[in-house]
């Protein structure tokens, strides 16, 4: 067994001292993590096997597929690496506000709000230039290996075992102060942990049977002034695609449309390219016209996700010291609703506030759990309420789940009417404000009058 020692010395948050900072991950929620561990430690490894700049990484198979960066995550994207969307844009990616922005519900378009700014590019792009960017730094490299389980000493973690790339069973460990487990929906944490002896957080899910395809278009002069649009099942169909197909399409670099369509158990969609133009053209205008005026540049690549994951650190009765964990590691949440980049970009800045807190780098991070449980917890709620409308989604079904829905399909039917109400909607939507904030007796008692003068 080869072993990597500590080098330097740096202090965390005027805590006890972290020499080494080490990423399991290195895709977006990795990168993140790792820039933010950047103010913090003198040395920040991010061990990731699929390390190539434009390589496509076999670890995110559905990396290729349309991922939205909501209004809150383009925020935390560009407060912790300041001038990346300028870097982007003129690079090809598009900015949206305003009229740009088209979201529908039941095929009726939501008013467009100037504040909500969102981001035309694929993931990949976005990821290349987080990642250049966190390379970039002085103090953080990328190692080129897969993990393979935790160094735990005492209470404390201590770093941690990888096969390095090219290697077959070779392992070497890596000393660290602090570990962030961003390896993903598959992390396997868990495993590590009870293989230590530790007690295993709390898994919940929720199966959804989603199935969603996406492909690529040339794109022309059609849609002057369209970045993002999105179609989504509302009450009036009773969350079923009968009035309008859901799906998104956004303006990406390289002159392309990137669409992407949705479907539940036996409406997912195919690789078909025909099925997938016909699909959207029962979607709404902005696909239609895609539809009958682009050319397809892309086979359609489709991906099954069968359930909703959370992994609830907080409730485990203990976790050892100087380990946290990010993005889907942590919560994988049904993505057509466009939540994951952003709650990955929500987590680092909890991590951030953790690590500025004082925390000493050898104890249990439960200060970070609280403040990253307030977002996935948000997420959560949001999405799974919403799955729960879908006939074939069994449950589990939260406490007073009947009335919550009546009352958000009443708010979602009043956000199409009036633009207070749409205002505070979208906020949620775009991970600004928490769901709570529909809730407010001023919001719930507008809704109402809207509701009753029509």
């Amino acid at each position: 067994m080869r072993i990597e020692t500590e080098q330097s010395r740096h202090g965390l948050g005027g805590g006890s001292p972290v020499q080494r900072a080490v990423v399991l991950g290195g895709s977006f929620a990795g990168l993140m993590a790792a820039r933010v561990l950047s103010d913090y430690a003198e040395d920040v490894v991010i061990v990731e096997p699929d390390c190539l700049d434009d390589a496509s990484r076999t670890g995110v198979p559905h990396r290729r597929q349309l991922h939205a960066l909501l209004a809150m995550g383009h925020t935390q994207l560009e407060r912790w690496f300041p001038g990346i969307t300028k870097e982007m844009t003129t690079q090809g990616a598009l900015v949206g506000r305003g009229e740009a922005v088209q979201f529908y519900v039941d095929g009726h378009r939501r008013l467009p709000l100037e504040e909500v700014e969102m981001l035309g590019a694929t993931r990949p792009f976005i990821e290349r230039a987080v990642r250049l960017r966190t390379r970039g730094l002085p103090n953080v490299r990328i190692i080129a290996g897969r993990g393979q389980g935790l160094l735990i000493q005492g209470k404390c973690v201590r770093g941690v075992r990888y096969i390095p790339n090219g290697q077959q069973t070779e392992t070497t460990t890596l000393t660290a102060d602090f570990v962030v487990d961003a390896m993903g929906r598959s992390s396997r944490l868990s495993a590590w942990l009870e293989q230590e002896g530790w007690p295993v957080p709390p898994l919940d899910r929720m199966t959804i049977d989603l199935g969603y395809a996406t492909a690529s278009f040339r794109r022309g002069s059609e849609l002057p002034g369209t970045v993002i649009a999105h179609s989504a099942p509302g009450p009036a169909s009773d969350y079923q695609p009968t009035l309008c197909e859901p799906g998104a399409l956004a303006a990406v670099e390289d002159s392309r449309w990137t669409v992407v369509l949705a479907g539940y158990a036996g409406h997912r969609p195919s690789r078909d390219p025909q099925e997938f133009r016909s699909r959207m053209r029962r979607c709404v205008q902005p696909l239609r016209e895609v539809a009958e005026q682009c050319e397809l540049e892309s086979d359609v690549e489709t991906f099954h996700f069968r359930e909703s994951r959370r992994r609830r650190f907080l409730a485990a009765s203990r976790l050892p010291g100087g380990l946290a964990a990010v993005g889907d590691a942590v919560a994988s949440i049904n993505p057509i609703y466009g939540q994951g980049l952003t709650l990955a970009a929500l987590q680092a800045s909890a991590l951030a506030a953790y690590l500025r807190s004082g925390a000493a780098a050898h104890e249990p991070a439960w200060g970070y759990f609280q403040r990253a449980d307030v977002f996935v917890n948000a997420g959560w709620n949001l999405s799974t309420t919403a799955d729960l409308a879908q006939p074939h989604v069994i449950g589990p079904y939260p406490r007073g789940y009947a009335l919550m829905r009546w009352v958000g399909d009443k708010i979602t039917q009043a956000s199409l009417q009036d633009a207070e109400i749409n205002r505070a909607y979208m906020s949620v939507v775009h991970m600004q404000q928490h769901p709570r904030a529909l809730a407010r007796p001023r919001v719930l008692m507008r809704a109402a009058r809207v509701l009753l003068a029509r």
